[in-house]
C-alpha cells in the first residue's frame, strides 16, 4: 500500500521517507515519557503505518519541489451536493487506477482531459482539491495566465515543463484554472504577437501529440467555455466536458449543514426557509452569507453565543445572488449547442 502511494519518489526520497517516519516514532515515545534511556527507547520504539503515512506528507517527491503546492486538506465530504460531478471525477481519475483490469477488460482507454465548466462561486476549484486529496495522486496546480510571457518561447516552454514534471511523477494530475487564459481559440487574439496560438499548439501537443501521455490528466476549470478553443475540446483531448451549475435545493441544503457544522446557530434558525430563499445563490455566496451573519451577531453583541434567525435576515438583503439570469441561459445555450453533459440542475 506505502509502494502504490510512492508515485514520483527517487531513491533518495524513500530513504528521507523512512528517516522521517523513525523520527515520528521516536517523538511519538518520547512525549509519553521523556524520561526514557537510549536502551528503553530502542526497547520500545516501533515505526508503524501511520508514522510512515505522516513521513509521506512531510516529505514530498523531488521533482514535485519546484511546482507542488499545498493543498488544502479537502475531502469530499467538505463539497456539499455535486453528486453527479463527484462521481464522473472518480470514473475519470480513480476508477482506472484502482480497477485497471476492468477497464483493460472493458477495452476502456481513461479519459486524458477533463473541463468544469459554469458559474463563478460553483466549487470547481474545490472540487478539484477534493479530488486531488481523496485520490493520492500527485496534484500540480497552475493558474493560466502565470504560463504566459511576453518573451518569445517562453510560455511554450513552460507548458513544456509543466508536462515534463507531471510525466515524472505520474500517475498525476495537471489543473489549469482559468484555462480560458491559456487556450484562447485561435486568431482572437490580436495584438499578441501569437503568443496565444503558440500556447494553444503547444498545449495540443502535449496532451496529444507524438510522445503519448500517460497516466496524466489534465484538469481544467473555466467560467468560459466559449472561448476555449474546439481543437481543445474535441475527444481525446478534453474527454470529459461537465458543466457545473449553481446548486439545486439539495446541493444548498448540504452546503448549509456543512456551514452550521462550523458555527454556532440558534434553533429559531429554520434551514428549510434558508433553503428556499438562497435560490439563485452560488456556494460561495452562501458561504458568505453565513459569513455576515456572523458578524451581525457579533456586531450586537461581541460576546454573542449563536448566530440568529433575525441575523440572517439581515444577511440576506446585504448578500445577494450576483450572478446573472442571462449568465446562467449563456451556459445553457452553450451547453445545447455543444451537447455536453450536464452535471445536475438547479
Amino acid at each position: 500500500m506505502l509502494a502504490d502511494s510512492a508515485h514520483g519518489y527517487v531513491g533518495a526520497d524513500l530513504a528521507a521517507v523512512c528517516k522521517e517516519a523513525g523520527l515520528h516514532a521516536l517523538r511519538r515515545a518520547l512525549s509519553k515519557d521523556a524520561q526514557l534511556s537510549d536502551a528503553e527507547v530502542m526497547g520500545t520504539v516501533a515505526v508503524t503505518f501511520l508514522d510512515f503515512q505522516q513521513a509521506m506528507n512531510d516529505v514530498r517527491p523531488s521533482a514535485m519541489r519546484e511546482v507542488a503546492i499545498d493543498v488544502p486538506k479537502v475531502r469530499w465530504a467538505d463539497v456539499g451536493g455535486m453528486d453527479q460531478v463527484k462521481l464522473k471525477l472518480k470514473q475519470a481519475v480513480e476508477w482506472p487506477l484502482k480497477h485497471p483490469e476492468s477497464f483493460s477488460r472493458m477495452g476502456i482507454s481513461p479519459p486524458k482531459g477533463i473541463l468544469l465548466y459554469g458559474p463563478p462561486g460553483c466549487s470547481k476549484t474545490m472540487i478539484a482539491k477534493a479530488l486531488a486529496n481523496e485520490s493520492g495522486i500527485n496534484f500540480l496546480a497552475i493558474k493560466g495566465p502565470e504560463l504566459l510571457s511576453k518573451y518569445v518561447g517562453e510560455s511554450e516552454r513552460a507548458v513544456r515543463e509543466v508536462f515534463r514534471k507531471a510525466r515524472a511523477v505520474a500517475p498525476s494530475i495537471v489543473f489549469f484554472d482559468e484555462i480560458d487564459a491559456l487556450a484562447v481559440e485561435r486568431g482572437s487574439s490580436s495584438g499578441s504577437s501569437g503568443v496565444a496560438d503558440r500556447v494553444l499548439a503547444q498545449l495540443l501537443t502535449e496532451i496529444d501529440g507524438i510522445e503519448q501521455l500517460r497516466d496524466v490528466t489534465v484538469l481544467a476549470a473555466t467560467n468560459r467555455p466559449d472561448m476555449i478553443d474546439k481543437a481543445l475540446m474535441r475527444p481525446g483531448r478534453l474527454d470529459r466536458i461537465i458543466y457545473v451549475p449553481l446548486p439545486d435545493a439539495a446541493t444548498r441544503r448540504e452546503i448549509l449543514k456543512l456551514q452550521f457544522s462550523n458555527i454556532p446557530v440558534a434553533e429559531d434558525v429554520c434551514l428549510n426557509d434558508l433553503v428556499i430563499q438562497t435560490k439563485k445563490y452560488s456556494g460561495a455566496e452562501i458561504t458568505a452569507l453565513c459569513q455576515e451573519a456572523a458578524l451581525l451577531a457579533l456586531q450586537e453583541d461581541i460576546n454573542a453565543k449563536c448566530i440568529r434567525g433575525k441575523h440572517f435576515e439581515t444577511a440576506l438583503e446585504i448578500v445577494k445572488p450576483r450572478i446573472p439570469d442571462s449568465l446562467i441561459q449563456s451556459y445553457v445555450n452553450y451547453q445545447k449547442q455543444s451537447g455536453l453533459y450536464t452535471a445536475s440542475h438547479c
